[in-house]
């Protein structure tokens, strides 16, 4: 059927509303976005974006997009189980070894923070930067 046309060029019905020919979607309306800014988007909002990724259509069937989903999925889970590790801890403690822990929280708050950036520069550039026990999990589930 060619748009406008009165009659059906294979059949020679005449044309309906119903025979109307629909433009096709264009691919990039289809595909959405690329696996490397996916991937660097897994690590944006840690655990909920690297769910949200992950059971997304197109990009749940893409191996780079679920090693990154997985990575930051686990790596936020560390990061919260370091955190309230080191919170418990500086709670418990006396003042002055309060004062060292609450650094040291500092310290692995800055640690996580240049890690996520680094991890999302990997992913953006197109790389699997496998994390030495989370990266090989995440690999194998991928």
């Amino acid at each position: 059927m060619v748009a406008g046309a009165a009659f059906c060029a294979s059949c020679g019905k005449p044309a309906t509303p119903a025979m109307a020919v629909v433009p096709p979607i264009s691919s990039s309306v289809r595909s959405g976005l690329q696996s490397n800014v996916a991937g660097a988007l897994c690590y944006v909002v840690g655990l909920v974006s690297g769910i949200c990724f992950l059971v997304a259509d197109p990009y749940r069937r893409d191996p780079f997009v679920r090693f990154h989903a997985l990575q930051s999925i686990f790596l936020s889970i560390v990061s919260f189980v370091a955190y309230f590790v080191i919170g418990v801890l500086t709670a418990a403690a006396p003042y002055a070894l309060s004062r060292l822990l609450w650094m040291l929280h500092s310290l692995l708050g800055l640690a996580f923070l240049l890690l996520w950036l680094f991890l999302m520069y990997k992913a953006y550039n197109h790389e699997q930067f496998k994390l030495p026990i989370l990266g090989e999990r995440a690999a194998k589930q991928a």
